[in-house]
C-alpha cells in the first residue's frame, strides 16, 4: 500500500511542485496538517493533508472556499487538488494571524476586529450556498452533549446519569429553541483562523482559514466565536463595542440579537470545554486544558442573561469550575 509520504510526493509532482522545498506550517484539533512549500519559480503555498483515512473530507472546505470568493471574501484561491487522497495545494496569506498581531506595534485591534465584524455582516445578507445543513437542534444538543460526554466524567469521576443528562438535554434544546437559522455561520470565527492582509481592499483584508464545517445558522454564532475567544483574551470594552458596531451595521433588533448571542454563546462554550477535554483524553492533546478557564469565564458571562437562568442553575450545581486540580486530573488522565 502507497504511504501517505508518497502520495504527497505524487501529489506534488503533479501539481508541479515537486521541487518545492517544504517546512510544518501548523497542525491544529483535527486530523489535518499543513506544510508551507517555497518554490523559486512559483513562490510560496501551503499544502494540506487531510487523510480521509482519519475522517477528513476536503470536499466541504473545496465548496465553502468557492463561496466565500464569489462573495467578495478573502479565501485561500485553490492551485491544485486531489479530493480522493485528501491534499490541496492553496494560496499562502502569510503568518499575520489576528492572534498574532494583536497587542503588538503592527496592527490596530480595533481596526482588526472592526474588519472582521464587518465581514460577518457582510456574510450575513449574502445567499447561502446550495445544500447547506441547518445548524438545527439536534445539532446543538450533540455538541453540547460533550459536557456531559468527557468534561463532567473526567472532571467528578463519575459517569454522568441518565436523569442528569435528561435534564441537561431539556434544558439546552429549550435555550436554542426557536433560533433562526438563515445565515452562513462558519463556525470558527475566531483570531487563530483569520489573517490579517493590509494590502488587500476593504472585506478581503480579512483572510479565512477553517470554514470547512459552516452550516446555515444565526448570525450572531460567528460573532460570539469572535469576541468570546477561546485562546486569546478580548476585553469587556472590545467585546462591547464590536457587539455595538455589529447591530448598527447591521440593523438587527438589539434585544432579539443579545438574547441569541447570549444563547450561542453559552451552547459554544460549553461545547468547547467539552472538546478539549475530549482532546486531552481521547486524542492526547492536553495542551487545550490550559484555555478551559477562560471559556468557562466566558460561559460565566453568558449565564448571566435572565432567560438562561435554568442552565445556570443547572451549571452551578452539577459542573465544577476548571480549576488547577481539575485540569490536572483530566490530564492524568489522557496520559
Amino acid at each position: 500500500m502507497t504511504n501517505r509520504s508518497e502520495l504527497i510526493t505524487q501529489f506534488l509532482k503533479s501539481a508541479g511542485w515537486d521541487h518545492a522545498t517544504r517546512a510544518n506550517l501548523a497542525g491544529d484539533a483535527s486530523n489535518r496538517s499543513y506544510d508551507r512549500l517555497t518554490d523559486p519559480m512559483h513562490g510560496a503555498a501551503v499544502l494540506m493533508n487531510a487523510p480521509p483515512e482519519r475522517g477528513e473530507d476536503i470536499r466541504p472546505f473545496v465548496k465553502m472556499t468557492n463561496w466565500l470568493l464569489d462573495q467578495g471574501i478573502s479565501a485561500p484561491r485553490i492551485l491544485a487538488a486531489d479530493e480522493d487522497a485528501g491534499f490541496l495545494l492553496l494560496e499562502d496569506f502569510g503568518d499575520d494571524l489576528f492572534a498574532r498581531l494583536c497587542g503588538t506595534a503592527r496592527a490596530d485591534e480595533v481596526e482588526l476586529y472592526t474588519a472582521a465584524v464587518e465581514v460577518l455582516v457582510h456574510l450575513a445578507k449574502a445567499p447561502p450556498p446550495a445544500d447547506i445543513a441547518p445548524y438545527d437542534n439536534t445539532t446543538y444538543l450533540r455538541e453540547a452533549q460533550l459536557l456531559t460526554d468527557w468534561y463532567l466524567p473526567a472532571a467528578t469521576g463519575q459517569d454522568t446519569s441518565p436523569e442528569l443528562r435528561s435534564e441537561f438535554d431539556s434544558l439546552i434544546t429549550g435555550a436554542c429553541d426557536g433560533l433562526a437559522r438563515n445565515t452562513v455561520v462558519l463556525r470558527d470565527y475566531h483570531s487563530e483562523n483569520l489573517l490579517w492582509l493590509p494590502d488587500r481592499d476593504g472585506l478581503r483584508r480579512v483572510g479565512q482559514l477553517d470554514y470547512q464545517d459552516a452550516l446555515l445558522g444565526h448570525p450572531a454564532y460567528d460573532l460570539v466565536s469572535l469576541l468570546e475567544d477561546a485562546r486569546r483574551d478580548t476585553s469587556p470594552d472590545l467585546q462591547g463595542a464590536m457587539f455595538d458596531h455589529y447591530v448598527a451595521q447591521s440593523g438587527v433588533d438589539r434585544e432579539n440579537f443579545s438574547l441569541a448571542y447570549n444563547t450561542l454563546g453559552m451552547q459554544r462554550n460549553i461545547k468547547i470545554i467539552g472538546i478539549f477535554a475530549r482532546l486531552c483524553l481521547r486524542d492526547g492533546k492536553p495542551v487545550y486544558l490550559k484555555h478551559m478557564p477562560r471559556v468557562w469565564d466566558h460561559l460565566q458571562r453568558d449565564l448571566r442573561d435572565p432567560a438562561l437562568t435554568a442552565v445556570a442553575d443547572w451549571v452551578a450545581r452539577h459542573v465544577p469550575p476548571p480549576t488547577e486540580d481539575i485540569r490536572k486530573r483530566i490530564a492524568g488522565a489522557g496520559r
